[in-house]
């Protein structure tokens, strides 16, 4: 899930390990049989999706292009594995559908390892804490990329 934002930050702990200006806000969640090869085609989907707007309000830039003016925005990668959760039964989800720890730890470095070699301003959450999220979400604008 990803959401375009004017600023986002991310806390453990009330210390700040992660924040940027406007851009996107990337909620990444490994699920059981994901790939290497699927978290390359998402990345290259977040950076070249055209969700910022133009002089005339239209979605005509990408995160990579803010402005038109080759200013780039920022990305947050925060790690969220209850993007998997199963609630068709039940009051309490079930995780199942996830990867498993190890694997969805695997999966999110190595996001996080490309986005840093493909675009400047990349920061990040801390995989399997506990922390807390602020963001103002621009439009508001929320996206589901499925690969």
């Amino acid at each position: 899930m990803l959401q375009r934002v004017g600023q986002a930050k991310v806390e453990v702990s009330d210390r700040l390990i992660g924040q940027i200006g406007p851009g996107l806000l990337v909620l990444l969640c490994a699920e059981q049989g994901d790939s290497e090869s699927q978290a390359d085609k998402m990345l290259a989907k977040i950076l070249k999706l055209r969700i910022f707007s133009d002089d005339y309000g239209k979605m005509n830039h990408s995160v990579q292009d803010l402005d038109g003016r080759g200013r780039q925005g920022g990305l947050l990668v925060v790690s969220q594995f209850t993007l998997a959760a199963d609630t068709r039964s039940g009051n309490r989800p079930g995780f199942s559908g996830a990867a498993a720890p190890d694997r969805g730890r695997q999966l999110y470095d190595y996001f996080v390892e490309q986005a840093l070699r493909q675009h400047t301003l990349v920061q990040t959450g801390e995989f399997a804490a506990d922390m807390q999220v602020s963001l103002v979400n621009d439009g508001p604008v929320t996206l589901m990329l499925q690969t």
